[in-house]
């Protein structure tokens, strides 16, 4: 399982990449593993503003339907429309072609309620 050193996570497996005053976020490599072959992705409206915790989006697999979560508070600014015809991408790369919004963060404070890496690699170990 791969957990990027250079992101932050949280605890129902969401990842977070701060970009300046923006967040990238998706799936860990862990969740995808566990849903198993994705076949469709509801991406969040840009635009919309999220608290952290709110769905924001809805990933389906082939095994079920799964809620991804905000991590941080903030505006979508960006979707992954690739994702709309290419939902697989989450499998394969999940870190990277596999991201599924962009936020523009309301609290920037709230990236330091986050998991580290170190973190992240001992609560999916449990």
């Amino acid at each position: 399982m791969k957990v990027p050193d250079d992101l932050k996570y949280t605890e129902k497996h969401e990842w977070a990449k701060a970009e300046g005053d923006k967040v990238r976020v998706g799936i860990t490599d862990f969740a995808q593993h566990e849903l198993t072959d994705i076949v469709y992705v509801e991406l969040p409206t840009v635009g919309k503003a999220y608290k952290k915790g709110d769905v924001l989006a809805v990933v389906e697999s082939v095994k079920s339907t799964s809620d991804m979560f905000a991590p941080v508070s903030g505006t979508v600014v960006e979707v992954n429309k690739a994702l709309e015809e290419r939902p697989e991408a989450i499998n394969k790369d999940p870190y990277g072609g596999g991201w599924l919004a962009v936020l523009k963060v309301g609290a920037p404070a709230e990236m330091h309620s986050l998991l580290g890496p170190d973190q992240y690699r001992k609560h999916t170990a449990k």
